[in-house]
């Protein structure tokens, strides 16, 4: 707080309450991530290389090892677990998820296939960073770069 000429108070004060603190939290990171995801697409020939680039660096030792600075999907899915309905913060957290789901999905009619996309790279990489330190660790990353990468030669909506 000194870095930025505030007192804890005065920063807290910005907000109604620790909800919409939570909230707008929240909504920042999602919009962060949506940032990094239009980042990708502008890099990439197409929206399939685009989300296989994406899918290789969300699962690789270097995301895993900076939980901070990574998804908040993974990052947040504790407490949002933990305050179940959760208000505001729950539906920004949701709606932040259903977007990145849009976005992993190769087929915009059906976007089971993002959702599952989306599922299964947060799960790796929870698991991953719980077991870090140990083979076991690796082979999560790399079993599921194995299931999602194969993907990427078929049917791409890009």
């Amino acid at each position: 707080m000194k870095s930025v000429g505030m007192t804890t108070g005065g920063f807290y004060k910005q907000f109604a309450s620790k909800e919409a603190l939570s909230a707008e939290a929240t909504g920042r990171a999602f919009e962060d991530l949506g940032t990094l995801l239009a980042e990708y697409e502008e890099r990439h020939r197409d929206h399939a290389a685009a989300r296989h680039a994406l899918i290789e660096f969300y699962l690789s030792t270097e995301h895993r090892d900076q939980p901070g600075t990574g998804c908040p999907a993974a990052g947040l899915a504790g407490d949002m677990a933990r305050d179940a309905g959760a208000g505001e913060a729950g539906r920004c957290y949701a709606n932040g998820l259903a977007e990145f789901t849009r976005w992993l999905s190769e087929n915009e009619q059906d976007e089971s296939d993002g959702l599952a996309a989306m599922a299964t790279l947060v799960g790796a990489i929870l698991l991953s960073r719980a077991t870090t330190g140990t083979e076991f660790s690796e082979a999560i990353l790399k079993a599921a770069r194995d299931t999602l990468t194969p993907r990427e030669d078929s049917g791409s909506r890009g």
